[in-house]
């Protein structure tokens, strides 16, 4: 019999990763985004109001790993209009820059960024598997923003029968 050396490698040290620390950098970062969005909301209300839009739509559809928003219209009153050139300014913070970003958008890239974002937020993961489909509207006059969320899923039911 012949003695071989262990081909397994020895078992790893412990980790140098401190998780306590991630999980909290994350909250604090989540916590400074989420201070940005009122003032956020009040600029783009008061730039669709100057541009005589009493309300926008958002829909987006997503399912299989991928999700986008589907369209977004712009409204005054039952009409129907276009969003003006208008840019505003949009307050972000980015994963590789923890300072406050000052950004000018337009009044529908504004509407598209908040969309995503509350999306995010409130149905996190809402593009994956069967995804989900619905739609936002932001109404001006009222300063407020309306989701109607539907959740796609995959029912499975069970019958047994003795005969």
């Amino acid at each position: 019999m012949t003695l071989t050396e262990p081909t397994l490698t020895p078992p790893m040290g412990p980790s140098t990763v401190d998780m306590a620390q991630i999980f909290a950098a994350h909250a604090e970062r989540a916590a400074r985004i989420d201070a940005l969005r009122p003032g956020n909301k009040d600029r783009l209300f008061d730039g669709l109001m100057a541009a005589g839009i009493t309300h926008v739509t958002v829909t987006f559809d997503g399912a299989g790993d991928s999700g986008q928003i589907e369209s977004i219209g712009a409204w005054s009153g039952e009409t129907a209009v276009n969003f003006p050139a208008t840019e505003i300014a949009y307050a972000a913070i980015t994963w590789d820059h923890p300072e406050v970003e000052m950004r000018q958008l337009s009044l529908e890239d504004v509407v598209e960024q908040l969309a995503y974002d509350f999306l995010s937020d409130t149905h996190g993961g809402w593009e994956n598997n069967e995804g989900a489909y619905g739609e936002f509207c932001f109404d001006a006059a009222a300063r407020c923003i309306h989701l109607e969320f539907n959740e796609r899923f995959t029912s499975s039911e069970l019958y047994t029968h003795d005969f």
